[in-house]
């Protein structure tokens, strides 16, 4: 009867150790997505890396490098985009909460949430897309860790159920999901800077490359 007494108070003793556990886990991982999200701004760099021409089609074709920055500055995985023109236009999602989060300063409503979703180029019913941000994924530029993180992945389903459930997002305070689109026209020998501010607004810069960049190919 003793052993039993003493099996059960070791099962309770390890089940709140396993609860207590968890709830530090869960406030070190809500601490990390809150300082990502506290960021001011998201930015990438593009740069047109060639451009050819399409017998067949009678095309151009333009590829464009897109360097995608995360909240603290460092540059993540560069990804490469082909398109029938050079005519390019990317897209940003941004979620705006109620104002009432902002003043008390929520946690998790207290900022907007913005991201590169798509790039895309018009030509008809031969419009070419690509997704920058997956629907449902973690966005590269505000991942806490490399590896599989389970409270991340739930809180950002959450998210993406938000932004697109006018139902849930009424719930959640949600004052508005914005898309926004702007573009131009992408030729070589430019640097074209994105830029998503704060209060939501998408702008693309460019600057001319400096003449010891032009026609050399610099190993990675």
């Amino acid at each position: 009867m003793k052993n039993i007494r003493y099996f059960f108070i070791l099962l309770v003793f390890v089940l709140v150790g396993c609860f207590l556990a968890r709830l530090f886990y869960q406030e070190k991982a809500l601490k990390q997505i809150v300082a990502r999200l506290e960021a001011d701004s998201r930015v990438a760099e593009v740069l047109v890396t060639s451009v050819s021409y399409n017998e067949e089609l009678k095309k151009n074709f333009t590829t464009i490098k897109f360097l995608e920055y995360d909240t603290e500055g460092k540059p993540l995985k560069p990804k490469y985009f082909t398109f029938p023109g050079n005519i390019i236009q990317f897209q940003s999602l941004v979620v705006r909460f109620d104002d009432r989060f902002v003043v008390a300063g929520d946690r998790l409503r207290g900022k907007s949430v913005y991201l590169f979703w798509k790039v895309f180029c018009l030509d008809g019913p031969n419009t070419k897309e690509f997704p920058i941000t997956y629907l449902e994924e973690v966005p590269e530029g505000y991942k806490v860790s490399p590896k599989p993180n389970v409270f991340e992945n739930h809180f950002w389903r959450k998210f993406w159920q938000y932004a697109f459930d006018q139902r849930s997002a009424s719930r959640e305070g949600i004052k508005n999901v914005q898309i926004e689109a702007p573009g131009m026209v992408f030729i070589p020998g430019y640097l074209y800077t994105i830029k998503i501010e704060h209060d939501g607004g998408l702008r693309i810069d460019t600057a001319v490359l400096p003449n010891i960049l032009k026609g050399e190919k610099i190993p990675s």
